[in-house]
């Protein structure tokens, strides 16, 4: 895995509310047990018409909004536990999701694949937005050493909390297996201790 200690990015705003999983991954594309392509479904729903026609209205499909932040509105992935949701972000080429609250399921489905999840005072959610308007290129810098997020137009910044594990992770590129794999020396050393 590619290791994570800052990203600074362009965002793309999803200022909805209670956006649940069937809406981030819609559960007639759950059948497939690969992560592949599901980042071509996300939000499908509201990317595509019913004749898979490009919603022109849908910021996915914007020009305008890039980047590998998403910023979403309060209680961002409700619903289901479908992993399959954090398989879509992932897939779609998003780092870090932004949102004032996550639903704790989704957060550790999307630690789990290498989104980072970052948790924001709603003052300083409104207040991306706000700037947004005023300028599409606005970056957010996230400095995941520091557990700080900052917005690059205004220069204020906010802390976040992270498992220290998952930053561990995070930071050194692993996996859980590969976490595991990264101790074994340790965990041999400790092995001899009980024989």
């Amino acid at each position: 895995m590619e290791k994570f200690i800052t990203l600074t990015s362009t965002i793309v705003p999803l200022p909805i509310e209670n956006v649940d999983t069937d809406q981030i991954i819609p559960a007639r594309f759950l059948k497939a047990t690969s992560k592949e392509g599901f980042g071509d479904n996300l939000f499908r729903d509201w990317r595509y018409d019913k004749n898979d026609q490009p919603i022109a209205s849908f910021v996915l499909n914007n020009p305008t909004y890039k980047g590998e932040i998403l910023v979403a509105g309060k209680n961002f992935g409700s619903g289901s536990s479908r992993e399959h949701a954090a398989w879509a972000i992932a897939g779609y080429g998003f780092k870090v999701v932004v949102s004032s609250f996550f639903a704790d399921i989704f957060k550790n489905n999307a630690m789990n694949n290498f989104v980072l999840p970052v948790v924001v005072s709603e003052a300083f959610l409104a207040e991306i937005y706000d700037l947004l308007s005023k300028d599409a290129n606005l970056t957010l810098t996230i400095d995941l050493a520091a557990q700080k997020i900052t917005n690059n137009a205004n220069g204020k910044s906010e802390s976040f909390d992270i498992n220290p594990y998952k930053k561990e992770c995070f930071v050194e590129g692993l996996d859980d297996i590969d976490y595991l794999l990264s101790k074994k020396t340790q965990i041999e050393a400790y092995e001899q201790t009980r024989n």
